[in-house]
């Protein structure tokens, strides 16, 4: 003891900082204690544990996804219990492109460590002596900062660390669907060629997405997956249900559909892909035509609040010096 008060004494800590510090330390141990009394190890659960699958590594995904079983021990604490929450983030990782084993949990761990490094990192940031802070250059922030504002700053902190990882998911969510919408035509262009040329469609399909790998990296990704399902067994209408699911835009799903419409009656696939992806470049192209004609209307908005009090202004200055000049 008598060590740990001459250590503390030559560090010149203010007690603030101290207690701040001990009651982190104890609302750790705390979750982490009620977490382990909550944790169950049932017998059958047990009995189940006979091992691990290892599953192999693609560039940015793993096939074998494990199960989304309930979090057991501490992950409690961190991840959802409820299974219509787990498979909703869940599907949004998918549409985003993360395919990777126990995805979820790490998402979910990543958001609890962020709300609880930035808030760490801002009080050791006061804590540091001030010639620490004069060298890293936040002195000048850092001493006009009360105690109300601290615990403003830390909470904001919190909240930023928590719901940043959600705002940047949705957003990856966003360019990943931007970039396959603007993808598609051309890889079903180059699906077009390789069929017409002779190969089947599942050959044709892992052809494009060699090819589109460095151009086009989503489709290619998403291209890859369906054909490792259906060399895996899956049945090709729920592959390609799976595969629109996934991604989540209306052109996948009618490419799912008018390729599962032509294999059912028997219709040519090239002539399919030909008129689909045809529709897709018009359906840009009127998007783009309705953008742009959407484009006045919102410039005379615009204008009209910025150049009415103008020349309200040029038309009443007249008569306002003249006012003044008569009875002024």
């Amino acid at each position: 003891m008598d060590f740990i008060q001459e250590f503390l004494d030559g560090q010149d800590l203010p007690l603030q900082y101290l207690l701040l510090a001990g009651i982190a330390v104890s609302v750790f141990f705390v979750v982490l204690g009620v977490s382990g009394m909550a944790a169950s190890d049932d017998t059958a659960v047990r009995r189940m544990r006979v091992g691990t699958i290892s599953s192999g590594h693609g560039a940015d995904f793993d096939l074998i996804q494990g199960d989304n079983s309930d979090p057991h021990g501490l992950l409690k604490a961190f991840v959802p219990s409820s299974q219509r929450e787990r498979s909703k983030v869940g599907r949004l990782l998918k549409q985003a492109g993360i395919q990777r084993k126990n995805a979820i949990r790490s998402f979910y761990l990543f958001r609890v460590v962020m709300g609880f490094v930035l808030p760490a990192a801002f009080v050791l940031a006061l804590a540091l002596p001030s010639e620490t802070q004069d060298q890293l250059r936040i002195a000048g922030f850092l001493q006009n900062i009360t105690w109300l504002n601290a615990l403003q700053i830390v909470t904001a902190l919190m909240v930023v660390g928590f719901y940043g990882p959600s705002l940047w998911l949705r957003y990856r969510i966003k360019k990943r669907r931007q970039a396959i919408e603007h993808s598609l035509p051309n890889a079903l262009d180059l699906l077009q060629v390789a069929i017409e040329a002779g190969l089947g469609f599942d050959a044709a399909m892992v052809r494009v997405s060699h090819e589109m790998a460095r151009a086009a990296p989503e489709i290619s990704q998403e291209f890859t997956i369906l054909q490792l399902e259906l060399q895996a067994g899956k049945e090709r209408q729920a592959a390609f249900m799976d595969m629109a699911a996934r991604v989540g835009i209306d052109e996948v799903n009618s490419f799912a559909n008018a390729f599962l419409q032509s294999n059912q009656y028997g219709t040519s696939i090239s002539t399919s892909l030909r008129r689909f992806a045809t529709d897709m470049r018009i359906d840009r192209e009127l998007r783009a035509q309705e953008k742009a004609n959407r484009l006045p209307v919102q410039m005379s908005a615009v204008m009209a609040m910025f150049m009415m009090p103008v020349l309200l202004m040029i038309c009443l200055a007249p008569m306002v010096i003249r006012w003044i000049n008569m009875f002024g």
